[in-house]
């Protein structure tokens, strides 16, 4: 399913094992990144968890690399979502634990959420393609 009208909380899927990994990261960065932890948290609180590998096409997943739009760039972005200790953003390498990189993971193609930014204001992000890794 799709939601191509943006909201605050569409309907997002998490591979189960990550969703446990990602809850781990983010409450043992809870006093470092707070803010980004408690998206991430809230976030898998609300997912519909799958076994690997039965995850609905096109959802962004870990180490996906993924086309989306925020409003802020007219050509939109192209990242690949990794772990922290991965995140590198000049190879485009988006750490999860980030407001943003909470906002992208378990969003299909097509779909938009209402998400804060780093500045208080709120921005769209919309994903236009996902690609799963190899």
């Amino acid at each position: 399913m799709t939601n191509t009208k943006a909201s605050r909380r569409p309907p997002i899927h998490m591979i189960d094992n990550e969703a446990e990994s990602l809850a781990n990261l983010a409450i043992g960065n809870s006093e470092r990144f707070p803010e980004a932890s408690e998206l991430l948290l809230r976030e898998i609180d609300r997912a519909s968890l799958h076994p690997a590998g039965k995850v609905p096409a096109g959802v962004v997943t870990m180490n996906s690399t993924v086309e989306f739009a925020d409003g802020t760039h007219e050509g939109g972005h192209t990242i690949q979502l990794v772990y922290p200790g991965q995140a590198d953003i000049a190879a485009g390498k988006l750490s999860v634990l980030t407001p943003v990189g909470a906002g992208l993971i378990g969003l299909a193609e097509g779909q938009s959420i209402i998400w804060p930014a780093r500045n208080g204001s709120e921005r769209v992000l919309t994903i236009r393609k996902v690609a799963q890794p190899a």
